[in-house]
């Protein structure tokens, strides 16, 4: 069997259902090897798009996403996209080309040393010397992408071990493992701290968002009668209408759930690290931390939690509600009473219908139309804290946003993946126009796969997360402004269906139309972010310190 049959067998082994990405001539035998599977490759127009793909896929299936490049330049242009992977937890493998490695006839054109590149960014990274051991490589590969915490692989296959031949071929079997169970004491201690606090508060971060453990946490928050609120990469693992749910920390400090955070005496802290941007800061002498994780805590200046329970994260959540003694005898009356405040607050442009479009009123507007399982996929930027803030996610994965490596450019990929995965469900993707051009062209991989995809580009002509950033930090406006193509004869262009509305009631009319409608559409949505500043770095800090006074 010629090796590059053999990796394909592999891959069909591990389950492996799509291959995003853009093959190069020393792919040319792998190619060849998976125009016989049955596993489907996806071309994309860059090897980014490809990589968000993937991670995208792995974040939604908790399966590794496979995604393909040849050597040098493209292998290089995953570099982002594996962080984005390693940081957001996401199990993904990469596959890339490589020049013969017994031989060569171009010295060193366009040879990079991918391996050592990939190995601060993902779990596992390996080059093939001997096709014999493909078979164990990817298996290895695949376990380590999936084990807790999931991240990125690599392996690189070069051009010669692709072509030759193998002998005695075989492949792995997939052995799952069960995760261990946490240690007796940590439980028990973790019952008395919640025993003897009077404000307990749960946090609920990314590493949560599996489907027992959103059970567990449900009958953990009633049965206790706990107050909780969650991370942005954690919105959605219990539904957001649930009258305990205080809301989402898109900041780090002074938004109105932090006046709540404030009020704890201890957090209960399920599933998040500091990997993802910290929702509080821990100060020493001030309020106690319960870390529930896979895997101890990271200590860090902001993070230092004084008791790790570490094991199976539903595990640990129900076994501690089977110890707590003190259920519901909490002083929590004052944190629910915040619970109002925050959502008329967080309500009160929800009506606003000026135009170009707050955005608030485009979170409330998208809230309002879209059912229970319709996904958002965001890009990075400013909107993204109205996002998590605002719009309540009533299930697990429904709005899909990075917090970790928050990079520019992921929005259009990974709504492209969801949809994939999700074909009966709504998706939209929202990006502002600095990152919706990052990975435009992948336009045309969305009209070419067919799918039903909404593209909401908010159009303020300049990186307005920045810009936010610059005016708080009472600097002048300067150096973040630039022009747009015709973003609608843009999306023509590439076959999808371009939208321009002129005012509030037009946007709602196209965006029925566009959910709707088959085919890919393309939103091109004025916004207007000029409360930005007075509303997240002027209003905001002046109304929590009144609410603590």
């Amino acid at each position: 069997m010629k090796a590059s049959d053999l990796f394909i067998k592999a891959l069909e082994n591990e389950g492996v259902e799509y291959i995003f990405g853009i093959p190069g001539e020393e792919n040319l035998d792998f190619l060849e090897s998976l125009r016989k599977s049955k596993i489907e490759l996806i071309i994309t127009r860059h090897e980014q798009a490809a990589g968000f793909m993937a991670a995208t896929y792995g974040r939604l299936t908790g399966k590794p996403g496979v995604c393909l490049s040849t050597l040098g330049p493209g292998a290089t242009n995953f570099v982002t996209a594996a962080a984005y992977a390693q940081l957001g937890a996401m199990p993904m493998l990469m596959i890339t080309g490589q020049k013969p490695i017994k031989s060569s006839k171009q010295g060193r054109f366009q040879i990079v040393d991918i391996v050592d590149t990939m190995r601060p960014l993902t779990k596992y990274t390996h080059s093939v010397v001997d096709g014999s051991r493909i078979a164990s490589i990817i298996r290895e590969a695949f376990r380590i992408a999936i084990e807790e915490r999931p991240g990125a692989t690599h392996i690189e296959l070069p051009e010669d071990i692709a072509a030759e031949e193998v002998d005695n071929p075989t492949v792995f079997e997939p052995v799952g493992s069960r995760r261990p169970v946490p240690d007796d004491k940590a439980i028990m201690l973790a019952a008395k701290m919640i025993d003897e606090s009077k404000n307990p508060l749960l946090l609920i971060g990314a590493a949560a968002n599996r489907k027992r453990t959103g059970k567990m946490l449900k009958e953990f928050i009633e049965k206790l009668n706990i107050p909780f609120f969650n991370t942005q990469m954690g919105k959605g693992v219990i539904d957001e209408r649930h009258p305990n749910f205080l809301g989402t920390a898109a900041l780090s400090s002074t938004d109105f759930i932090h006046h709540a955070i404030d009020m704890a005496d201890l957090i209960i802290n399920v599933g998040h690290d500091v990997i993802e941007k910290p929702p509080f800061f821990m100060k020493h002498g001030g309020k106690k931390v319960i870390h529930i994780n896979f895997f101890p805590a990271e200590v860090d200046e902001v993070y230092f939690p004084q008791l790790n329970v570490v094991g199976d994260i539903a595990n640990s959540v129900w076994r501690i509600s089977q110890e707590v003694k003190n259920a519901g005898n909490w002083d929590s009356g004052s944190m629910f009473e915040i619970k109002d405040q925050i959502d008329q607050r967080l309500s009160k442009h929800f009506q606003d219908d000026r135009f170009p479009m707050v955005p608030q009123r485009l979170v409330h507007l998208l809230r309002k139309r879209l059912p229970g399982n319709a996904i958002l996929a965001l890009d990075n930027g400013i909107y993204k804290i109205w996002f998590a803030r605002n719009y309540k996610a009533y299930e697990a994965n429904t709005i899909l946003l990075d917090n970790a490596l928050a990079t520019m450019g992921a929005g259009l990929p990974s709504a492209m993946a969801a949809k994939l995965l999700n074909p009966e469900a709504p998706v939209v993707a929202i990006a502002g126009d600095g990152g919706f051009m990052m990975n435009s062209q992948e336009l045309e991989t969305a009209v070419r796969m067919g799918l039903n995809l909404v593209v909401i580009v908010l159009n303020d002509s300049a990186y307005g997360m920045i810009k936010w950033k610059q005016e708080g930090m009472g600097f002048e406006n300067w150096g973040l402004d630039y022009k747009n193509p015709d973003f609608v004869k843009y999306a023509e262009s590439y076959g999808a269906i371009g939208h321009r509305p002129q005012n509030d009631k037009d946007f709602q009319d196209i965006l029925n139309k566009t959910l709707e409608e088959p085919g890919v559409h393309l939103i091109d949505l004025a916004v207007d972010y000029s409360m930005n500043h007075s509303i997240l770095n002027v209003l905001l800090k002046e109304e929590v310190k009144k609410a603590k006074n």
